[in-house]
């Protein structure tokens, strides 16, 4: 049934069926600055595929001074958008009752770049300095040390500053796919070796879609609405035309150029950020307990996570795996 019901969603989101249901206003908070990264949400807003099931949303940044998880918790906002499994893990150790409700990236847009003939594989990397901030240190490259051999030693913590990475050729640094490798292009004139952590083996999800465990029993219907409508949000973003989501984009970001939502646009689908893995054979937004559990041990078994927890209470695949979008390839 669960199958059936997204598709029936999905076919009839523009068939008027919700003229008679009275609109439910929605926040949904995101976890940075508006981007193409969030474009597939910004598309559901701004081509009526939310109202279409009865849901007026408004999208709320986050940024370095907002903490939009943490007005969910308050009750503030109703879904925000999460980052990877990691912190869904993290919170069921917290006993912070928050679930991932869908996943939109089947791969984390994490990546270590170097200088062009300085890395030729993931493992050359291991010859590099690495520029790795706190929050990296304490999660991926604790992975890195313990699946691929990178050291302690080798790491400098890095401030978010690109400048000495391009002012030295033995040194590797952290980035996310669409924002350092942009910068480095722009103002180092030339197109860094990208490695991408998930092609490595980091098999996380990402930018998830995350409801309070009592969302989610009060309110089923509300949620596989925002869940189907940012699905097919994502389909169009990226396989339809993107132009209105992209000037809501800009106006919540001015800072925001054409450009870099191009560039972006064109590493997600590059990349398989969003259609690749489970969403080729589940739909877009899927969600497998089989991949969650190899992430879940490699996180024990790299210690990054210091002690067992309840994996499967992070997440549920109720409103996922629709196959909505399978037709990507």
């Amino acid at each position: 049934m669960k199958k059936i019901f997204g598709i029936v969603v999905f076919v009839l989101l523009g068939s008027g069926m919700s003229s008679a249901m009275e609109m439910k206003e929605v926040v949904f908070g995101s976890n940075w600055l508006a981007q193409a990264e969030h474009g597939g949400f910004y598309q559901a807003v701004a081509d009526g595929t939310y109202e279409a099931c009865g849901l007026d949303v408004s999208i709320v940044p986050g940024g370095p001074q907002v903490n939009n998880r943490a007005l969910m918790l308050a009750g503030k906002i109703h879904f925000h958008m999460g980052g990877d499994l990691l912190q869904a893990f993290s919170s069921v150790q917290e006993g912070i009752p928050v679930v991932s409700v869908a996943a939109i990236f089947q791969k984390h847009p994490q990546v270590i770049i170097a200088h062009p003939g300085k890395a030729s594989s993931f493992e050359d990397l291991k010859d590099l300095t690495l520029l790795i901030g706190d929050n990296g240190f304490a999660s991926f490259y604790r992975w890195m040390i313990a699946e691929y051999g990178f050291t302690v030693e080798q790491r400098v913590p890095y401030t978010f500053n690109p400048a000495p990475f391009l002012a030295d050729e033995t040194v590797g640094m952290q980035g996310y796919l669409s924002s350092e490798p942009y910068v480095v292009e722009r103002e180092g004139g030339f197109t860094p070796e990208v490695f991408l952590i998930a092609d490595a083996g980091y098999s996380t999800y990402a930018t998830t879609i995350e409801a309070m465990a009592d969302t989610i029993a009060s309110e089923p219907d509300v949620v596989a609405c925002f869940v189907d409508g940012s699905i097919k949000g994502w389909y169009n973003y990226l396989y339809g035309d993107p132009s209105a989501a992209n000037e809501l984009i800009k106006a919540d970001n001015p800072e925001m150029s054409d450009d870099k939502i191009a560039y972006a646009i064109g590493k997600m689908l590059e990349n398989g950020i969003v259609d690749s893995g489970d969403a080729l054979t589940m739909g877009i937004g899927a969600l497998s307990d089989a991949k969650v559990e190899d992430f879940y041990n490699k996180m024990i078994s790299s210690g990054v996570l210091e002690e067992e927890v309840d994996w499967k209470a992070a997440y549920t695949t109720e409103f996922v795996n629709t196959g909505v979008g399978m037709d990507l390839k």
